[in-house]
């Protein structure tokens, strides 16, 4: 719920680190996990790689809540769910891990959480549902082309997202 935000932004924080430019990663640009085109976003403006560099938590604190805790209905999921819907929709999009929590509950999967998946969401152990994510993710995670390059990573990353997730639940 709503209580976890400010909680589940911080464990986000650790798992995005700091300032990166690899040149195998598509976002480019990235600090604090926000990447240079979506931070230009933001800002309505270019940006430079320094105004990247420059970047605090407080810079991209509200672009992760409107973004992606609010767009995917986080204040509605039970406390552990909110942070695996969370952490997946910022490094993946809101939208992926919107389909996939539908996917999970059998909602239809536009990527955009209403009533009606909140509604079977409503039905399902929390639990359950934060170990679904856990192998929708990982099975994500393996499909992709740069799996030999970052799959370690991500690989850590969702299983520390799940053992969080976990221990988060009321």
């Amino acid at each position: 719920m709503n209580k976890n935000y400010d909680h589940s932004l911080e464990m986000l924080l650790e798992h995005e680190g700091g300032f990166v430019n690899h040149p195998d990663d598509p976002g480019g640009i990235t600090n604090l996990g926000v990447t240079k085109k979506v931070y230009e976003d933001w800002v309505e403006r270019e940006v430079s790689e320094q105004e990247m560099r420059d970047l605090t938590k407080e810079d991209v604190a509200l672009i992760y809540k409107r973004n992606y805790w609010d767009r995917c209905k986080c204040n509605s999921l039970d406390s552990g769910l909110d942070f695996a819907v969370f952490d997946w929709a910022v490094n993946s999009g809101s939208g992926r891990a919107a389909k996939a929590l539908q996917k999970i509950v059998g909602a239809d999967q536009d990527g955009a959480i209403g009533p009606t998946t909140l509604g079977l969401v409503s039905n399902c152990s929390a639990e359950d549902l934060i170990e679904k994510l856990y192998h929708e993710r990982q099975a994500f995670y393996e499909g992709l082309s740069t799996f030999d390059t970052f799959g370690r990573g991500w690989s850590r990353r969702n299983k520390e997202t799940l053992e969080a997730a976990l221990d988060m639940m009321d």
